[in-house]
Formats: structure tokens, C-alpha cells, sequence
């Protein structure tokens, strides 16, 4: 039985030596690149507006993500995100700035801006994610995530106006590196 258990854990180590981008024990490979969706609800909190110009809306977004492609990587974190929305001359962008949790209470913090869009990726067509740090597993962590998004109809019973609530998921592919 003992030579059942080291055999095993010697296979075990030698796939985790050279499958790049396991996760194990709650840890984020150094260097790699997935997808996930972030299911945002949108919450208007304040707006400014000069009737015939523009409007600014402040929003916050919460949410929890979920790798789409079955992988521990950025799967199952909390989304909070502090952003504005401008509209004006018939064009609308939305900026702000995430901070996505895991389970060991571990960040990272990214800012967001709708108008910079990855040319190579042309399905992700609402914006680009900047990774610039974060926490615990992720300290040193940078990246990009080019990112589509796809708005949800306001929930059932909820009559309209500017301060409602609203969905978005927002699609991302990240490549990212921990120094």
C-alpha cells in the first residue's frame, strides 16, 4: 500500500511540474491565460445630467465569476467595482475600477475602460480589464482581460427609471503574470 501512495505521489508531482497553469491548493500559476464571466448586477447610484449635452451616471457593480472553462483560475470570486457611465455627442463609455475576492479573502484589483478595445479579439467588443496588483496569492499579479458584454433586461416588477438595478455578464479572456 505504501508503494501505491508514492507512486501516486510521485505521478501526481510530475504532472504538476509540467501542466502549466495548475492551480493547487488555492494558488494561481506565475504566468497564464483563461476565461471567465463575471454575472454583474449593475447599481446606479447617483446622476448628473444637462439636458441636450451629456449625463454621468455613478455605478456600482457586484457580482461572482465563473470560469468557463472548468479551471480553479478566477472562478468563484466576488466582484466589486466602482464605475462611471458617460453619455454624450451620441457616444457612451463606462470606466472604473474592480477588486475580485477568493475564498481565502486573497485580491486582485484591476481598473476597466470601455473605449480600449484589443483589436485581435474582435468579439471582445466592450472594453479592456487592466490588472495592476493584489493580495496574498496574487501580490505582484498583472495582466489584461479584453472583455464583451451582454446587458439583461431589467428584472420582472421592477419599473423603470435611472436608479434601477441591472444585469450585465461580462465575458473575459485574461492573460496574466505574478512577479
Amino acid at each position: 500500500m505504501a508503494h501505491g501512495l508514492i507512486r501516486t505521489a510521485i505521478i501526481f508531482g510530475a504532472v504538476t511540474a509540467l501542466v502549466p497553469g495548475v492551480v493547487l491548493g488555492g494558488e494561481l500559476a506565475k504566468k497564464g491565460s483563461t476565461s471567465y464571466t463575471t454575472h454583474y448586477i449593475f447599481h446606479p447610484v447617483g446622476v448628473t445630467e444637462t439636458p441636450g449635452v451629456g449625463k454621468v451616471s455613478a455605478l456600482i457593480l457586484l457580482g461572482t465569476t465563473t470560469n468557463t472553462k472548468g479551471e480553479a483560475a478566477f472562478d468563484k470570486m466576488n466582484a466589486k467595482c466602482h464605475a462611471i457611465k458617460v453619455e454624450t455627442g451620441g457616444k457612451m463609455y463606462l470606466d472604473g475600477a474592480c477588486t475580485m475576492t477568493d475564498e481565502d479573502g486573497d485580491s486582485v484589483f484591476s481598473t476597466f475602460d470601455s473605449r480600449e478595445l484589443d483589436k485581435s479579439q474582435p468579439q471582445m467588443d466592450c472594453g479592456t480589464h487592466f490588472i495592476t496588483g493584489g493580495t496574498g496569492k496574487y501580490k505582484g499579479i498583472t495582466g489584461t482581460e479584453p472583455f464583451a458584454c451582454i446587458f439583461k433586461p431589467t428584472p420582472a416588477g421592477v419599473p423603470p427609471s435611472s436608479f434601477n438595478p441591472y444585469a450585465v455578464e461580462v465575458l473575459h479572456n485574461t492573460t496574466w503574470e505574478i512577479k
